[in-house]
């Protein structure tokens, strides 16, 4: 993994002996729209670029991974959303937001004490219904070729299954810059910033279970639980879990893993057009993998025995997280008279509650070996919200209707490179955005449409200056 070098990669840091006493929003609001403006504004990383003191030539080689596409014989397939990570995150530089909107489905059925549940109609035997390959429905499929057996081979195109009944729900592509120093925060920051919220839009730290940790730090354990902070839902843990999911889910790459020894299969398990399973050889042409080395045959890229206490990331999905984990985060635009004043607006209506404007600052020595002591402003609490009706209503098995309705806080660093926004990518600009914002965000929202037409666009001005 690389490590910072000895450049002076503070250059960039500014008011480092205000930092401490920017831990939270409220009565240091100004304190920290003053530190806010004058740390971006002189920030002079370019987009898309790597963080200050990172090896350019291994950040270079990450990249390459993240845009490489893939073919048939590199595990694509039997259906995928894309063929290279890059081709979904483009807005802006390689690592940004992207247009594509993926689909997701699900259903909701009584308990046995009467209680509604959510069921993505992806596991048989959990629910009254039948698995039907959910809740994303990927787009493409690799349809008709021959297979690695020789045989006829075509995969159908995945569809939303007649047992659903929340339909053709829209979630795109998140910008990934700065979530390496997002990654190496403690639980404690985001607990903290839920415990000084006012109850009501008080957020939740939602602590999920680790699929497959960064394994440079050595408190992450497989089947241990961290602080979700990826995601629309905050369901992810790590940026490596990230990497792995997308990779199989985006792409239907299916892949192997060791972490101390132990063998990590959750990602190797090809999905299945509307839970079809396909014929062997028939899902893409990756090679099989040997007899006798632990990992199922059909896996296309694995690391193999694990044994001796082996700890591996299959090479992709490292270069993958390596490359989000030291993608530097957005500086600010241009700041004019307005979003300065509209800086203001956008504490005084609210927006600031979950949007925080603190400051963040990574730990002295970080485990992911993104810059120490950096401060960084994504404006998110990075907590779940009740946004009420403007919810998803997607959610995990068993799932209560209140937990489909709550979504993760999106940083807003960087959002003048967006052209669509909210989870569904039905707002085409802030004004709208604002207004979609229901549940825990509908006091904002209101107080925002009681403005003048020059306070609702200087705060415009303010979030189109992140």
């Amino acid at each position: 993994m690389m490590r910072i070098s000895s450049q002076a990669w503070f250059r960039t840091m500014v008011c480092s002996s205000l930092i401490a006493g920017c831990a939270t929003d409220g009565a240091g609001a100004d304190a920290q729209d003053d530190l806010l403006d004058d740390f971006v504004s002189q920030a002079s990383i370019v987009l898309g670029d790597p963080l200050p003191g990172i090896d350019a030539d291994e950040f270079a080689a990450a990249k390459e991974a993240f845009v490489t596409v893939e073919e048939l014989e590199d595990g694509v397939g039997p259906i995928f959303n894309e063929r290279a990570c890059g081709n979904c995150h483009f807005q802006g530089a390689t690592g940004g937001a992207g247009t594509q909107i993926e689909r997701r489905f699900g259903t909701f059925f009584t308990d046995s004490r009467g209680r509604e549940r959510f069921d993505p109609l992806a596991n048989d035997g959990l629910g009254p219904f039948r698995a039907r390959g959910g809740s994303l429905r990927q787009l493409f499929t690799v349809g008709s070729f021959t297979g690695a057996n020789g045989q006829a081979c075509n995969v159908p195109l995945e569809s939303e299954p007649r047992e659903a009944t929340i339909h053709d729900v829209g979630r795109q592509t998140t910008p990934l810059f700065g979530l390496g120093l997002v990654d190496s925060l403690p639980d404690s920051v985001f607990e903290d910033i839920a415990a000084s919220q006012p109850r009501s839009i008080r957020g939740i730290a939602n602590r999920v279970e680790i699929l497959l940790p960064d394994v440079s730090d050595p408190d992450q354990k497989v089947g241990g639980t961290r602080v979700g902070r990826f995601g629309w839902k905050a369901g992810v843990a790590t940026l490596t879990q990230f990497s792995a999911d997308a990779y199989v889910n985006e792409m239907g790459i299916t892949t192997q893993h060791c972490v101390r020894g132990e063998s990590i299969l959750t990602f190797a398990t090809e999905s299945q057009p509307n839970g079809i399973a396909q014929a062997p050889g028939c899902d893409d042409l990756a090679p099989p993998q040997p007899e006798g080395n632990g990992v199922p045959a059909g896996t296309d890229d694995a690391v193999g025995s694990c044994a001796g206490g082996l700890t591996e990331i299959q090479d992709d999905v490292a270069e993958f997280a390596e490359y989000m984990t030291f993608l530097a985060p957005p500086s600010r635009g241009k700041i004019t008279d307005a979003a300065t004043r509209g800086r203001r607006v956008f504490s005084d209506v609210g927006c600031n509650g979950c949007h925080v404007t603190r400051a963040f600052r990574t730990p002295d020595s970080p485990a992911n070996g993104v810059p120490g002591n950096y401060t960084f402003f994504p404006l998110s609490d990075f907590l779940l919200h009740d946004m009420g009706d403007g919810g998803d209503f997607i959610g995990n098995f068993g799932d209560p209707v209140a937990a489909t309705r709550r979504m993760r806080t999106a940083p807003l660093w960087g959002i003048r490179f967006r052209t669509q926004l909210m989870h569904d990518g039905t707002a085409p600009d802030v004004r709208t955005a604002i207004a979609q914002h229901q549940g825990q965000g509908s006091d904002a929202a209101q107080k925002f449409s009681q403005l003048g037409r020059q306070s609702r666009s200087d705060l415009v001005a303010f979030v189109l200056s992140l």
